[in-house]
């Protein structure tokens, strides 16, 4: 039997390099006090492009370090924005007690009983090698320009998911040799698995990604190690499990699940594995249908105490109440948290169009292709827009004075000011 720690997506940069170096270091430790044997991270080690001098390349490569003098070490080449081609390529030189193995290309390789890693030439081994202690098939991301370039735009992303099924499928007869061999069988990839969750709850619908599970477990391996979406999961058929460590960190609001690594068991006829929690940071959203309610927040404070976490704050405003949240206010509230982020959602006035209403002749004939879109009365109207335009102010004036008293006047009205009497109508 073996015994694997699964790790994946760690996104080390700038912005996440505290929760990511907290989360792993613990991770890593743990798997080492739990004596695996073998470390698989299976993708996304970095969240973009680095340069070589920063914080966190210097970071994750002396985590990377502390596995290889513990264990042999196998990283697989993940998304490309977030690992462009060519990112690992120094962890190989980094000289620890056990090898590392970076897999960028589509691959076998096996693991020997003198703990070195012996890759294949092509896609896959023609025959199990002698010395093999377990054997691993590689599938790191797959470039869908590639696929586009051959197949065409239209039609890549279903012939993409299809190619994948058949060159898993081509791995069924040397993962079954090697399980008569006695030789414990492992996949590593880093896609999306149709039907799994993210960490939102969002389920993966659709035929445009890479893996289904039954592609998956027509490779015959019995544990295949994901990484790409960021909530644990698993799936079981038989001896064959396949799982998705998820990430080691909480790296955004709105995640659910707990954040750890796998602990896997593998022998040639069965797969298990285990979520180890690491302690992620807590996210905690406080949404308001309308302003924030200062009191509101205050009580949330007080009950779920909100210290040291990373608070997220959405609202929805109308256009005129835009000004009226104290955004300073709401911050000195969270003034405990270790991160605040506040976001305002303004609705803005939405004013109906007439169609064909510019192309009217006169004004009245405006007022009632308006009132006819908006669904009002045009009499009352039209007859207040013909008495602007044939009466004097002060006619207008006294008529409405007169209105709101009962009865008319009975002496000739004072001179009303025009700006004055627009407004009374």
């Amino acid at each position: 039997m073996i015994r694997v720690g699964h790790f994946s997506d760690l996104h080390y940069c700038e912005k996440n390099l505290a929760e990511a170096d907290r989360c792993f270091g613990f991770a890593i430790d743990e798997a080492i006090r739990g004596g695996i044997d073998i470390a698989v991270i299976s993708g996304d080690a970095t969240d973009h492009a680095l340069d070589v001098h920063s914080p966190a390349v210097v970071r994750l490569a002396r985590r990377v370090l502390q596995l290889a003098n513990h264990c042999p070490v196998l990283m697989l080449q993940g998304t490309f924005s977030h690992e462009p081609p060519g990112t690992l390529a120094i962890f190989p030189l980094l000289g620890g007690r056990h090898p590392i193995h970076v897999a960028d290309r589509i691959s076998q390789v096996s693991l020997t009983a003198t703990g070195e890693w012996s890759a294949s030439e092509g896609w896959r081994f023609e025959h199990v090698e002698a010395d093999a202690r377990v054997l691993f098939t590689c599938v790191p991301t797959v470039n869908k320009a590639a696929v586009a370039a051959v197949v065409g735009a239209a039609d890549a992303a279903e012939a993409h998911g299809q190619e994948l099924a058949a060159l898993l499928a081509g791995y069924a007869r040397i993962n079954g040799r090697a399980r008569e061999l006695g030789v414990p069988t492992i996949g590593v990839s880093h896609g999306t698995v149709a039907g799994s969750v993210t960490e939102h709850s969002v389920p993966m619908a659709g035929f445009d990604h890479e893996f289904t599970t039954a592609s998956l477990f027509s490779a015959q391996a019995q544990a295949f190690m994901l990484g790409h979406i960021h909530r644990h999961q698993q799936w079981a058929q038989g001896g064959q499990r396949i799982a998705y460590a998820g990430s080691i960190g909480r790296f955004h609001h709105g995640e659910q699940g707990d954040k750890g690594f796998l602990v896997w068991e593998v022998d040639p006829m069965a797969a298990g594995c285990e979520l180890v929690a690491v302690p992620a940071r807590r996210t905690v959203d406080l949404f308001f249908d309308g302003k924030p309610d200062l009191e509101q927040i205050q009580a949330a404070v007080q009950q779920q105490g909100l210290q040291g976490t990373h608070v997220r704050v959405r609202w929805s405003v109308a256009d005129e109440d835009r000004h009226e949240v104290d955004r300073d206010a709401i911050r000195r509230a969270l003034e405990g948290a270790a991160d605040v982020q506040l976001e305002g959602r303004v609705i803005p006035v939405v004013r109906s169009r007439a169609a064909g209403i510019s192309r009217c002749a006169s004004l009245a004939a405006k007022v009632a292709v308006w009132c006819e879109v908006s669904a009002v009365a045009p009499g009352p109207l039209l007859e207040r827009l013909d008495a602007l335009a044939c009466d004097e102010p002060s006619d207008i004036a006294a008529g409405i004075l007169g209105a709101s008293q009962g009865a008319a006047p009975d002496r000739a009205p004072a001179v009303v000011d025009r700006a004055e009497t627009l407004e009374l109508f």
